[in-house]
């Protein structure tokens, strides 16, 4: 049963569209089980970059069946947006599924979302504005529109009256907003819904029933594993689980279905938003990464806050998500680097630490414990196999796997297709 579970083991933002797109061709069906339009992937194919937020990388692979999966949270009009920009630069997205138990972002969640993050002033959470963690709230709330609400009327406007019963209150008498109509959002929502039939299936039952007949099945996350609402750097963290276990119940297959877990790591440390960040650099060096890494945010546009590799945070995606082996992204970006700083342990309250802490508080006030390793200054993003890396760039990703815990299998060498080095095929 040829089940992959591809996903972010750092903050997110690692080049897991690079990862999926390359096995892409080798799979049958990519699926998406988390996130929503919060999520971005920048794919490069040929001369053509492609930004994907919704939609599964696997929607650029011919041959392959994308997938959103349950566990999605879907904004129909982002959904529509995108579907649109594809066709139009000629690709087919005729093959795309949806699952009908996914939920519906509504324009009252992309409200309070917004509404309430400016509400909380200097204790924001840093959230992209497009009303994922409202949406979560309400599935959790059990007051959410799903993708096949959209199918019956009635039961939509009963939702949606439910759900803004409470919600209006909120605007009106807390936030001094005006109060959303229930006929103006159904109406909205039934417009999408004869565009999006098409693709509406049952997911749970088709991609359980590809692994049945030995089809590659890629689990594709967003985010990352530092992100997790369970598992990550709470509260500072997206509202649904990045994590490996999130793609059982994202999508509806058992954990004895999925047979490897591929973590993507970036060659250093990236994030978006608050919250805290130990190796966090705020002088030239930082500013060299984001620049020469182009770190801003596909989905949100924001500069990506930069820092030096975390081992301390590798070892730890490696432990909650069972990882069986890495994807190194972005090596390039490190050449020209006399020496460059890798953060192996923490020190909190005076005392060494080379585990994640459990607690908030201490996290918040962990400093990087580095180790130098040299750099290299030779051009690697013509390197077609690892022993054409310069000594010490292949001595930076031996060291980087040793302290990570699980085996690096490929390596990203530039932003193409094609500027991959595969040491272990993942299939």
């Amino acid at each position: 049963m040829p089940a992959l579970v591809l996903l972010g083991a750092q903050w997110g933002d690692e080049g897991k569209g690079k990862a999926t797109d390359l096995l892409g061709g080798s799979v049958d069906y990519v699926v998406r089980y988390q996130g929503g339009n919060n999520a971005g992937h920048t794919v490069v194919v040929g001369d053509q970059k492609y930004a994907l937020h919704l939609l599964p990388s696997g929607i650029l692979s011919p041959g392959c069946t994308p997938v959103i999966g349950n566990g999605v949270v879907v904004d129909p009009s982002v959904l529509l947006s995108e579907l649109s920009g594809l066709n139009e630069r000629g690709v087919d997205t005729s093959k795309l599924l949806i699952s009908g138990n996914a939920h519906v972002i509504t324009p009252y969640n992309v409200t309070v979302d917004k509404v309430t993050e400016r509400f909380l002033g200097k204790r924001k959470i840093g959230t992209t504005g497009r009303g994922i963690g409202p949406t979560y709230a309400d599935k959790i709330n059990r007051v959410g529109i799903r993708i096949q609400d959209l199918y019956d009327e009635s039961i939509l406007t009963q939702k949606v009256e439910a759900a803004l019963d409470v919600k209006n209150q909120l605007l009106t008498k807390l936030y001094n907003r005006r109060a959303i109509a229930v006929d103006q959002v159904v109406e909205e929502l039934l417009g999408y819904a004869e565009q999006i039939k098409p693709y509406v299936a049952d997911t749970v039952l088709l991609l359980n029933e590809a692994l049945e007949q030995d089809k590659v099945v890629l689990f594709e996350g967003g985010q990352g594993t530092l992100l997790d609402i369970d598992h990550g750097t709470y509260p500072f963290v997206t509202s649904s689980n990045p994590t490996a276990g999130g793609a059982c119940t994202g999508a509806g297959v058992g954990p004895t279905k999925i047979s490897r877990v591929i973590g993507i790591l970036k060659a250093y440390t990236t994030r978006v938003g608050a919250g805290p960040f130990p190796t966090e650099l705020f002088d030239a060096d930082g500013e060299a990464l984001r620049r020469i890494g182009g770190e801003r945010g596909v989905t949100t546009g924001r500069d990506r806050r930069c820092g030096w590799f975390d081992a301390v945070i590798a070892r730890y995606a490696t432990r909650v998500n069972g990882l069986t082996d890495f994807f190194l992204t972005k090596l390039d970006v490190l050449t020209g680097w006399e020496q460059i700083p890798v953060c192996v342990a923490y020190e909190i309250d005076g005392k060494r630490v080379e585990e994640l802490p459990y607690s908030q508080t201490d996290f918040h006030h962990a400093k990087p414990v580095y180790e130098t390793l040299p750099g290299w200054s030779e051009d690697i993003t013509k390197a077609k196999s690892f022993s054409d890396l310069p000594k010490n760039a292949q001595n930076y990703v031996k060291a980087l796997e040793e302290m990570s815990g699980a085996p690096i299998s490929a390596i990203g060498v530039g932003p193409g297709r094609d500027e991959t080095i595969e040491i272990n095929s993942f299939l």
